[in-house]
């Protein structure tokens, strides 16, 4: 085990926990990062939204922010946290390979899963030719035939989005999707074509997508397929210290319930990014980072102050120790509220 007692170990290497770390790294605080190294938006070309780093590789963002939390005394280490348990100074985290690290506090920002429709082809195109959101994908598909899978009740809210990017958006229920007369209207009012049934594949021609063929046999040319997935966040390592997943208010999927600056249920332990917050793009995630950091700092200052008001004013501490030493030494102790020896009474003669 490492003996080493960080102030934060954080389990998760993304952009919520690299920015969690490099603010408790400025912060003078000792920050050990574990990265299992399989961020969400890994199958990604580029992170979009995110000021001054549009466009950029997701693996090359996280690549810079581990160089970045470094730089500020912290530790990166590459592994896969399975269990972490309450000890009388903190937490212990368990990897994988049997390694165990310590802190004073314990940040996830683990992400979650996205749990994709069982569709032939549809996974080996997720991150290319079959997208999530629009605001991170939208610009790069704008003006294109845009397909949206129906995988559940949001999957018209979906396909409404879409269509601020492009005329030709076409609803595929998947025989999941029953729209509402409202639904339907709307739909109508915005040229949404809709589809009936099931989809039996994603198709695509030496890995570009191509369109996708439902059961029946029908193929659509379609330039891009948008897929609401079910997001599952990946709270086993929360769950150990006996946090439970919630099921998020859209039905999108479970998440950790933590407050503004990320503190969890359990005492010491935080969240944040899609781990708490299923719809945290990486820029949110970022930011959420840097507030959850902030907060494990203000929350150590705290306890730090209360050790040292117990040590000021406690039982052994200087205040106590010098009020005894006057009752016992009286004038002989060193340093009697800066009396000078000629002040003293003159000590006693013994006779003879």
């Amino acid at each position: 085990m490492d003996t080493t007692r960080y102030d934060v170990v954080i389990v998760g290497g993304g952009a919520a926990g690299l920015s969690a770390a490099i603010t408790l790294g400025r912060a003078l605080r000792s920050v050990l990062v574990i990265d299992s190294g399989t961020p969400r938006n890994g199958p990604a070309a580029g992170v979009h939204g995110y000021l001054s780093r549009d466009g950029m590789n997701p693996l090359e963002l996280l690549s810079v922010g581990r160089s970045e939390v470094r730089s500020y005394g912290g530790t990166v280490i590459d592994g896969d946290a399975v269990s972490a348990r309450r000890t009388p100074d903190g937490f212990e985290v368990s990897l994988g390979d049997a390694r165990r690290f310590s802190g004073r506090r314990l940040l996830v920002t683990t992400g979650l899963t996205d749990e994709l429709p069982p569709i032939v082809g549809l996974r080996e195109q997720w991150g290319k030719g079959v997208v999530h959101c629009p605001y991170c994908h939208g610009w790069e598909i704008r003006g294109q035939r845009i397909g949206v899978l129906g995988t559940g009740p949001l999957s018209v809210h979906q396909a409404l989005l879409f269509r601020q990017w492009s005329p030709d958006i076409t609803l595929f229920l998947n025989d999941t999707v029953e729209p509402t007369d409202e639904e339907w209207d709307k739909l109508a009012a915005r040229s949404i074509t809709v589809v009936d049934g099931a989809v039996a594949s994603v198709d695509a021609v030496d890995g570009v997508f191509t369109g996708l063929t439902l059961r029946q046999g029908s193929s659509f040319d379609i330039q891009a397929l948008a897929v609401g997935t079910r997001m599952e966040a990946r709270s086993g390592l929360l769950e150990s210290l006996g946090l439970t997943s919630q099921v998020h208010p859209s039905g999108a999927g479970r998440y950790i319930e933590a407050g503004a600056m990320g503190a969890t249920a359990v005492p010491g332990v935080y969240a944040g990014g899609n781990v708490s917050n299923l719809m945290a793009q990486v820029v949110t995630a970022a930011a959420e980072g840097v507030m959850t950091g902030a907060g494990i700092n203000a929350d150590l200052i705290e306890e730090e102050t209360r050790w040292a008001v117990a040590g000021h004013f406690g039982p052994f501490s200087a205040a106590s120790e010098a009020a005894v030493a006057k009752i016992v030494l009286g004038h002989r102790r060193h340093g009697l509220d800066g009396q000078k020896a000629t002040d003293m009474a003159p000590a006693a003669t013994v006779e003879r």
